[in-house]
């Protein structure tokens, strides 16, 4: 069992990827963000570092989805390879930080490497407006993140929108983050693990 949690930066992925696992005893399959070499970089210069922090985010995570298959077992997934195509690269190709070539050479290598890609059996998406991505962003106060541009994250909302609504690799649970407080409300968390068993099993 494969499951896969999808979501803009600060929506809240990596510590429902850790909620999900405990309670339903499945491996965590964590973003590598801590040991990013481009990520601080980006930030401070979004144009120049664009293209190659893309390209590691997509070869960082097909390597994490062959060790998935391989190892065989029941897992949670923190962000899937389809995000890194569908929406951060055509944004920053959009805002004019990817240039042409760069970007076409980037769908290139994701077109050939979604070929050997399986999606996940249940996709959940972690909807949450700006403000609430910005409040816990600056909870986790990560240094890198601290020259996010609102627009830069409303872009990427609005890309997310896009591609749930046109969504069809597999099944689908969307999880409201500004009413849905599963970090602090058990209830909530509860609530998630009902629709996922929902989802996958049919059961309530």
């Amino acid at each position: 069992m494969h499951i896969a949690i999808a979501g803009n930066i600060g929506s809240g992925k990596t510590t429902l990827t850790g909620l999900l696992a405990k309670h339903l005893k499945m491996e965590a399959h964590y973003e590598n963000v801590e040991d990013n070499p481009y990520l601080l970089d980006f930030y401070e210069d979004m144009q120049r570092w664009s293209f190659n922090l893309q390209v590691y985010f997509l070869q960082n995570r097909f390597r994490q989805i062959l060790e998935i298959r391989k190892k065989g077992k029941n897992v949670i997934q923190d962000r899937t390879i389809y995000e890194d195509a569908y929406i951060f690269a055509p944004n920053l190709y959009n805002m004019g930080l990817m240039t042409t070539r760069d970007y076409n050479n980037y769908l290139e290598l994701f077109n050939l490497i979604s070929e050997f890609v399986k999606p996940p059996d249940l996709l959940i998406y972690l909807r949450a407006s700006v403000p609430v991505l910005v409040k816990q962003i600056q909870a986790r106060n990560r240094g890198f993140e601290a020259n996010i541009r609102l627009d830069y994250l409303k872009r990427l909302n609005d890309r997310y929108e896009e591609w749930i609504e046109q969504y069809d690799l597999g099944k689908l649970l969307i999880v409201d983050v500004d009413t849905c407080n599963f970090i602090e409300d058990e209830e909530a968390l509860g609530e998630i693990i009902n629709g996922i068993q929902a989802e996958l099993f049919g059961l309530v």
